[in-house]
């Protein structure tokens, strides 16, 4: 009898405390798309796993500190320095994996700082047509670039998110190319197309399981660690 093949490893970071409710929706998301995942945070940065995963989730949390990206604070600080330094690590080897890699919120953020762009460090001035509001209902209007791979994802020019961010993407980084703003022009998306799986999105998918485009974010994930691995 041949030996059955073992699912893909994703590396799932959080912070030490709190989040619970993402760490494990995300969890549960990458795991209904046939993965085995590991959770990373700074007090248990399982090393190991690191080094093994065939790909990487960075989850949301607080602020990225602006020292990331050369930059003075311009709003009160709410930061997480310990975790700050475990993802950069976590995001930073998985590019040179060439691993498939979702940030999700601050994970996008991040991934941006760590291809050399940044950031705004507040939202609600830019606004002028959406409310700056947190929600984890989808009550904002993504609008996505045509012809973008989120959009084959989707499978549609238009889709509804939520929104629990206050800081967002400004100047992008190394080889990422805007896939999806909001009705203010704020970016909401980010992707590589010269990556086989790298993307980052501002709003939260694990609150949106329900909808099969937003699952889709994490069974191409999946699927890319899988051919990745081989398998």
């Amino acid at each position: 009898m041949a030996e059955r093949e073992q699912p893909p490893l994703i590396a799932v970071t959080g912070p030490t405390r709190g989040s619970h409710a993402p760490k494990i929706l995300v969890q549960l998301a990458l795991r209904l798309a046939g993965a085995r995942t590991e959770l990373l945070t700074p007090a248990d940065p399982k090393p190991q796993v690191q080094e093994t995963a065939d790909g990487v989730v960075i989850t949301g949390g607080h602020d990225i500190d602006p020292v990331l990206y050369a930059a003075a604070p311009e709003v009160v600080p709410k930061y997480d320095p310990e975790r700050d330094a475990l993802e950069s690590a976590v995001i930073d080897r998985a590019l040179a994996r060439g691993l498939p890699l979702l940030g999700i919120c601050r994970g996008a953020q991040l991934l941006n700082v760590r291809l050399g762009g940044n950031l705004f460090q507040e939202l609600r001035s830019r606004r002028k047509h959406t409310s700056n509001r947190w929600t984890i209902l989808p009550l904002k209007t993504l609008c996505i670039e045509p012809g973008s791979e989120l959009e084959r994802l989707l499978g549609s020019d238009r889709a509804r998110i939520n929104s629990l961010h206050n800081q967002g993407i400004d100047s992008l980084g190394e080889g990422l190319v805007v896939a999806g703003r909001d009705l203010d022009g704020i970016v909401q998306a980010i992707e590589a197309p010269l990556h086989a799986c790298l993307r980052g999105v501002q709003w939260h998918p694990e609150f949106l399981l329900y909808n099969r485009g937003q699952r889709r974010l994490f069974e191409t994930l999946v699927e890319a660690a899988q051919a990745r691995a081989g398998r």
